[in-house]
């Protein structure tokens, strides 16, 4: 990584726990791209070459969950049942959750209960849907397009990912589940149907 690369990462990081930050103590509505750029140093123009949008900031890391968990079902074994592979595919930004909690806890939260967000949520995961279902179809020696089980079986491993993902937000720090925990529970009502492919 070049100096100039490393230097554009390190605003980028900068620009969006700064956001995060302010999001997470004032709320989403109430901060402007003008504050978040001069708490972190930068001109408002400057925050435009790394973003299209505030909501872009809460969202960005969003973009490698599906990434993410394309590559998790991607490599698991070829004989491994679906129910399984796609608990281990959805389980990555999960345990990410977990283990920064502290961090991720306050967007997760943001993001379910701000309008605009979930819908930028909710278009992320439409199209989590759709890479799992290509890498499923691929797995199985299916078709896409003539097979209705892979849309399926990813829609309901991403109903399953979203639900945990609500309930971890709502119950944590009251002694909730671990998300997890939480969705190994989820999948072991799930697998019944998930591997009757």
């Amino acid at each position: 990584m070049t100096l100039a690369q490393r230097k554009r990462e390190l605003v980028a990081t900068e620009l969006t726990e700064t956001a995060l930050q302010l999001f997470a103590h004032r709320g989403f509505e109430a901060v402007t791209v003008d504050e978040i750029a001069t708490a972190v140093g930068v001109s408002k123009r400057t925050f435009f070459r790394y973003f299209a949008s505030k909501d872009d900031v809460v969202v960005q890391f969003l973009a490698g969950m599906g990434a993410d968990m394309r590559a998790e079902l991607a490599a698991r074994p070829a004989g491994e049942p679906p129910s399984a592979a796609l608990l281990h595919a959805v389980s990555v930004p999960l345990a990410a959750c977990g283990d920064h909690a502290e961090r991720i806890l306050p967007v997760v939260r943001l993001i379910l209960r701000t309008p605009a967000l979930l819908a930028r949520f909710l278009e992320h995961e439409a199209g989590w849907r759709e890479e799992l279902a290509g890498e499923l179809a691929v797995r199985l020696g299916l078709d896409p397009a003539d097979s209705l089980y892979p849309r399926l079986a990813a829609g309901m491993a991403l109903t399953a990912f979203d639900t945990v993902l609500r309930r971890w937000s709502e119950e944590a720090g009251a002694g909730g589940a671990d998300p997890l925990v939480l969705i190994v529970r989820a999948f072991a009502q799930l697998a019944p149907a998930l591997d009757a492919v």
